[in-house]
C-alpha cells in the first residue's frame, strides 16, 4: 500500500509542475517579467543597557515597534547575553545620552598624582603617571584582604580599581 500512496503523490506533483511552467511561459511571452519578491533582511537595532539579571551593562536588541504611553515611548529590549526581556523608556534613554555628551573634562593641573600610599576621597581628581591618564574617584571599597581600594573612572582607561593607604 505505501507504494500506491507514493505513486499518487508523485503523480499529483508532476501534474502541478507543468501548469506552473506554462503560466510562467505565458507571462514571458506576453513581455511581462514577473520577479519573485526579494526577501529583506530585518535590520536589528541594538543598544547598550543595564541588565538587572546580570547586574552589568550588556547589548540589547529592540523588539517590535515602540508604543506611546503616558510616560513616553516604550519598547521591549532583549538582552543578547541572558535573553531576558525588559520594557525600556526610549525618551528617558535619549535624554540620558544627551547628558553623557556634556561630560566634564578633567585637567591635569587640578589633579593629585596617584600613589598607593595616599588616601583619596570620592570626587578627587587623580593623575596616573604610568598610564598618562586623568580620572575621578567614583567610590571607595574594602577588598577581600582588608585593604582599601578606590574605583577611578579614567578618560582613556575607563574604570579601574586602585589601591590606597598601602603601608
Amino acid at each position: 500500500m505505501p507504494t500506491a500512496k507514493a505513486a499518487k503523490v508523485a503523480k499529483t506533483t508532476k501534474e502541478k509542475a507543468p501548469k506552473a511552467k506554462k503560466a510562467a511561459a505565458a507571462d514571458a511571452v506576453a513581455g511581462e517579467e514577473v520577479e519573485a519578491p526579494k526577501k529583506t533582511k530585518r535590520k536589528a537595532k541594538y543598544m547598550v543597557l543595564y541588565s538587572p539579571f546580570l547586574m552589568k551593562d550588556t547589548k540589547h536588541e529592540l523588539i517590535g515597534e515602540p508604543t506611546e504611553t503616558d510616560n513616553g515611548r516604550m519598547q521591549w529590549a532583549k538582552c543578547a547575553v541572558s535573553r531576558h526581556m525588559q520594557m525600556v523608556n526610549l525618551d528617558t534613554l535619549a535624554s540620558n545620552t544627551e547628558k553623557k555628551v556634556t561630560e566634564i573634562k578633567l585637567a591635569r593641573e587640578d589633579s593629585k598624582e596617584y600613589s598607593p600610599k595616599n588616601a583619596y576621597k570620592v570626587g578627587d581628581v587623580i593623575y596616573h603617571k604610568s598610564w598618562d591618564d586623568v580620572g575621578i574617584v567614583r567610590a571607595k571599597e574594602i577588598m577581600s584582604n582588608g585593604r582599601g581600594a578606590v574605583l577611578v573612572h579614567f578618560e582613556k582607561n575607563k574604570e579601574k580599581r586602585l589601591i590606597e593607604n598601602f603601608k
